[in-house]
């Protein structure tokens, strides 16, 4: 297995840069509908961006030690050659699709992902908005191991898609030409992805390519301008409770909850998912009273 390059480490002097040209763009050419730039909620997603640095160097170890062990039992070897690489970038992607969505309709795996949804901005500082819990997403490139792919590519595969995705949440893009938008994921899909509007919800799951959701039904177009943030938006900039307001909301109605049933519901059911309605009890007959 060849060394390969931190891409993400790499990327961070083009961030910077395209980050400083979009504000200089918000600042002298100002677009009255876009979201723009506002400084504390910027700071808070550049805050959360650097803290998941620090925590997922944390998540990676148990992580690494499981893809090792996987790795190791299967007798399936993949080579990280020229040709191969190419199908490998689009099976870590296809895998992409599937964790992206189960994060979005299993709500203790959307407590992790609901930090990158929580800024009602979509700005180049929205793609830093990362979760510090991280470690949800592991089991979904299983496959990939099992099939022989070696950890250190599926990390450099997956690595490629977050870079890729980073110049997709801007305003400043509009549609690209039609191929463009029929096949990759685009700065329009991602708008709809990340905003709050009842048919625009839990669409458009693609990392790099777009065509994962016209396969499988997940893909809306942009018509009307999107309102980002979450259908019950947090006023808060405090990084801390940006990363763990959604596990005590959990944590709060699991304690409220009637019975087991109901407090599975509240953990692997949709973020939305509320329980039937308890039927209520018929009132007892009364007596009727003696004649007089």
């Amino acid at each position: 297995m060849p060394n390969l390059p931190d891409v993400v480490l790499w990327s961070i002097p083009a961030f910077v840069l395209l980050t400083v040209v979009e504000m200089a763009a918000h600042r002298f050419h100002p677009d009255e509908d876009a979201a723009g730039y506002e400084t504390k909620d910027a700071a808070t997603s550049i805050g959360m961006g650097l803290g998941s640095l620090a925590f997922d160097a944390l998540w990676k170890i148990p992580i690494v030690a499981i893809y090792t062990a996987v790795y190791e039992l299967t007798p399936l070897r993949v080579p990280f050659l020229w040709w191969t690489l190419p199908l490998m970038l689009l099976a870590q992607d296809f895998f992409y699709y599937w964790q992206h969505r189960g994060h979005h309709v299993v709500r203790i795996l959307w407590a992790c992902h609901v930090v990158h949804h929580s800024s009602r901005r979509f700005n180049l500082t929205t793609a830093l908005r990362q979760p510090w819990t991280s470690l949800t997403g592991w089991p979904f490139y299983l496959p990939l191991i099992a099939l022989g792919v070696h950890p250190a590519a599926v990390a450099f595969c997956h690595s490629i898609n977050l870079v890729y995705q980073f110049w997709i949440h801007t305003e400043r893009v509009g549609r690209l030409p039609r191929p463009f938008e029929y096949v990759l994921n685009t700065p329009s899909h991602h708008r709809v992805h990340h905003a709050s509007q009842g048919g625009y919800l839990d669409r458009n799951f693609g990392g790099i390519l777009i065509v994962w959701d016209r396969m499988f039904g997940s893909w809306t177009g942009e018509t009307e301008r999107p309102v980002y943030g979450l259908t019950k938006n947090i006023d808060t900039h405090n990084p801390l409770r940006v990363a763990t307001h959604e596990y005590a909301a959990i944590a709060r109605d699991v304690r409220a909850a009637g019975d087991w049933r109901e407090r599975a519901g509240r953990i692997f059911r949709g973020p939305g998912w509320q329980p039937a309605p308890r039927p209520t009890p018929a009132p007892e007959p009364t007596a009727p009273e003696p004649a007089a």
